[in-house]
């Protein structure tokens, strides 16, 4: 992977078998809404294994002959993990603009493809932060539990063995990932509640709108500011629950800041996708990316993170609630009543 940029069940660990079946297979699919003009296949070193040209009606076929494993599907901005096997006859149905709820497999393979697409959903609900948050046996006794739950829903004997074995390897990788993450990072989660009522670290970064906007022009304000990036499914999976928070606080005293960690490279990706979703509040592109001074300032080290500042510029919460956590309105509305 790139940097530990987000710890989150989505974690594309991928496990492929030399082995290969003689007999090649068929992928094709109905893409309603499509991001591109192509479809990518990369692999667990997150190298390109296969592009498709797709039509202007979103349909595409094609046949490889490839090693059995987890593969990232991707359409523009948006992915997904596929299990491909060299026999397969799969199709696939999908509404890009609602990417993971809508994908829908049949044919040959469809029983474990079905299954990777529903677990993504279970993986992007997986409040993993609260967990990182969490004493030590709070923390491991939730991490047992997430994991016996993803075991038991392999718990069905229609699923390719291969590809059983294959996942029960992705859960454990994950699962021995995520406790070594939290050891080494306990310490810096402890640190994030030290930063509340402190003064907070600023920036000043390129706005979507042109020119830059400064925390301080919005003093007088409270702030809540998403930390994010374009390729970030938790972070993805927030947006409509953000949407929904700015239309129903947008006449209130407060400010929604969106601040990508996007490389520079991904710069024009992040700019594009910003008018696409027409996501709202101010958005922003920030400078150095996670090395900038306000990530480094607030030990920004996973996403989506989310942080609250007061009028005054000071830190409610270096380590706030998600937009799709009820709590969060219930904070805002108790901070808001006060002023």
């Amino acid at each position: 992977m790139r940097k530990l940029l987000f710890i989150t069940f989505s974690v594309f660990i991928s496990i492929s078998s030399q082995a290969q079946n003689k007999k090649q297979m068929i992928f094709q699919a109905e893409i309603a809404n499509k991001f591109g003009d192509f479809i990518t296949f990369s692999n667990d070193q997150n190298k390109q294994i296969k592009k498709i040209q797709i039509n202007k009606k979103g349909v595409f076929k094609d046949t490889m002959n490839i090693a059995t494993g987890r593969y990232l599907l991707s359409d523009g901005n948006e992915f997904t993990i596929v299990y491909l096997k060299n026999g397969f006859d799969l199709k696939m149905k999908m509404d890009a603009k609602n990417f993971d709820e809508s994908i829908v497999y049949s044919g040959k393979g469809a029983a474990e493809n079905n299954f990777l697409a529903k677990n993504s959903i279970f993986e992007e609900q997986t409040d993993i932060d609260s967990l990182l948050a969490s004493p030590e046996t709070d923390f491991l006794i939730g991490m047992d539990k997430k994991k016996a739950d993803d075991l038991k829903r392999l718990e069905d004997k229609k699923l390719d063995p291969e590809f059983v074995v294959l996942q029960k390897k992705s859960i454990d990788n994950n699962y021995n990932s995520i406790v070594k993450y939290y050891k080494k990072n306990y310490e810096a989660n402890l640190a994030k509640s030290k930063l509340n009522n402190t003064a907070s670290p600023s920036f000043d970064y390129e706005n979507h709108k042109g020119g830059k906007t400064k925390l301080e022009d919005f003093k007088g304000k409270y702030v809540y500011v998403d930390v994010w990036a374009t390729w970030c499914g938790p972070c993805r999976a927030e947006i409509p629950a953000l949407k929904k928070i700015e239309e129903k606080y947008h006449d209130k005293n407060i400010a929604f800041i969106s601040i990508s960690v996007d490389v520079d490279k991904d710069h024009d990706k992040w700019k594009t996708f910003v008018a696409e979703k027409q996501l709202g509040g101010v958005q922003l592109f920030a400078d150095k990316n996670w090395n900038s001074d306000f990530m480094k300032g607030f030990g920004v080290i996973s996403i989506p993170r989310f942080i609250l500042i007061d009028p005054n510029g000071n830190v409610v919460n270096s380590d706030a609630a998600r937009p799709s956590n009820p709590e969060l309105q219930n904070v805002l509305d108790s901070l808001l009543n006060q002023l």
